[in-house]
């Protein structure tokens, strides 16, 4: 029989260990390999679910102040790291659409207008704290907007181009490329993070494009930001493992989210298609290639990193289309394994409510209908009280190694992880045709000791699975 058995990058057992030596009972503590992350990962952030606050468009107002009348709802729901987009004023200089992108800093220090106060923000900071919450800040670093002070102050800390003047990276028009040659710049940029830890007592941060900052920043900074605050999280938008080895707890799992989209699309459930584009294509790629993107993250991220696992966010959400459009009729079931593969899951503004359209990104947009609460709200509650109750699901080296039980059908993608006396098994059929369970080796066992997680029931375990169908067991 064949059983296969995939030990991804967060499972690795530790070798820290203490070896007793003569009789005199003296301990040798030998190092931590090579091979992990140096990054401390708070505990709290084991069993997370993190939670991307479009602050714009959260509200009628977009006021920090109604937000945090969402905050019991949030907490109710079970999320455990609040993610706000960024809360800077927003340049003026080339600004894009009527209000601008979030992503043209004008002052690292200040606080949109368009939120209200910095004080309402650290009101809202303590209140999340309270209910035991974590606040972490969208962070630019790559670039600021084309009006920030440090432009005509420090010009010397800009990128030039050919012609000795500043630009933007890529297409962004609205915004100057810092350059990380200047040592004064990178204290700078060190100072205005450790403000938001020390005066609003913020617990991270998620770093945009952080793979275009130079790797050695980061590993710089990260002791300065720790001392400051020992529990620090810090989020990479990056699929770059180097930047995980000393820098970020956890790194975004883009390949993850293309595999995602290229497995709907071969079940013909990829319908989004940008205006005055042809509809994109894509490799052919089964529920079975799951195996080899876990496989190439253990083999090249550090042991114990944490990658955060998608449906939707911001970016997607905007320009590639909603978790509806993107993955058809398999939505919930990718949602599913975003909480069961190893990782952190997100949940972006609006995903909670089933929200299915894009954003405005440079305007002010309606606010999703937060009331009544449907069968979204109560499908993320359950998966959330999965997440936080089965210790087999925690992120790191901490959580369980997964067996995948391979099928005659490439469609199913069908495993088991257990640690600390959980156990949680997954079925999915990420196909376009009901597709019979049939193992080609080793099946899962013990359904009499195993509960239907959505469900309640005990059962056995599925034979068949419809399109877009998933169970998940864990232990009664």
């Amino acid at each position: 029989m064949r059983k296969i058995l995939l030990i991804s990058l967060f499972v690795a057992a530790s070798s820290l260990f203490a070896v007793s030596c003569n009789s005199q009972k003296t301990t040798e503590v030998v190092e931590r390999d090579s091979t992990f992350t140096t990054v401390n990962h708070p505990e709290w952030s084991r069993n997370a679910v993190i939670y991307e606050v479009n602050l714009r468009q959260y509200t009628p107002s977009a006021s920090v102040k109604e937000f945090a009348t969402h905050l019991p709802r949030l907490k109710e729901l079970g999320v455990d790291i609040l993610w706000f987009m960024p809360i800077h004023p927003i340049s003026e200089l080339n600004r894009k659409g009527e209000l601008g992108s979030y992503y043209a800093v004008k002052d690292y220090k200040g606080f949109n207008p368009e939120f209200g106060t910095i004080e309402e923000f650290k009101e809202m900071v303590a209140q999340a704290h309270t209910l035991g919450m974590k606040v972490i800040l969208d962070w630019v670093p790559n670039h600021t907007g084309c009006d920030n002070a440090w432009v005509t102050e420090h010009p010397e800390w800009f990128s030039l181009n050919e012609e000795g003047k500043m630009y933007g990276p890529f297409d962004w028009t609205d915004v100057f490329e810092l350059n990380y040659d200047n040592r004064e710049m990178r204290a700078a940029m060190v100072d205005a993070l450790k403000f938001w830890l020390t005066d609003i007592n913020v617990d991270g941060f998620r770093c945009d494009v952080a793979g275009e900052v130079p790797t050695d920043f980061w590993d710089e900074a990260r002791p300065q930001l720790d001392a400051v605050k020992p529990e620090l999280f810090m989020l990479a938008e990056a699929s770059k493992p180097e930047l995980n080895k000393h820098a970020f707890n956890m790194g975004y799992n883009w390949p993850m989210k293309d595999l995602f989209s290229e497995i709907a699309a071969t079940a013909g459930q990829y319908t989004f298609k940008k205006e005055g584009e042809p509809m994109r294509t894509f490799p052919v790629k089964h529920a079975v290639a799951i195996d080899s993107l876990l496989a190439d993250q253990a083999a090249n991220y550090p042991k114990d990193t944490y990658l955060m696992n998608m449906i939707t966010n911001h970016d997607l959400n905007s320009w590639e289309g909603t978790e509806f459009e993107r993955l058809g009729n398999l939505s919930d079931a990718f949602a599913v394994l975003s909480y069961t593969l190893p990782g952190m899951p997100l949940i972006y503004t609006g995903q909670e409510t089933g929200l299915n359209r894009a954003f405005e990104f440079f305007k002010k947009d309606e606010a999703p209908a937060w009331e009544p609460r449907n069968e979204f709200f109560t499908f993320y509650k359950k998966l959330n009280e999965l997440k936080h109750g089965q210790a087999a699901l925690k992120a790191g080296t901490a959580g369980g190694e997964i067996v995948r039980y391979a099928t005659v059908s490439n469609d199913l993608y069908i495993f088991s992880r257990s640690a600390e006396g959980s156990t949680v098994i997954t079925f999915a059929n990420l196909g376009n045709t009901e597709q019979p369970v049939e193992y080609t080796g080793e099946a899962p066992v013990g359904a009499d000791k195993m509960a239907n997680f959505f469900t309640g029931a005990t059962e056995e375990f599925p034979t068949s699975l419809k399109p877009g169908e998933y169970k998940v067991y864990v232990l009664k």
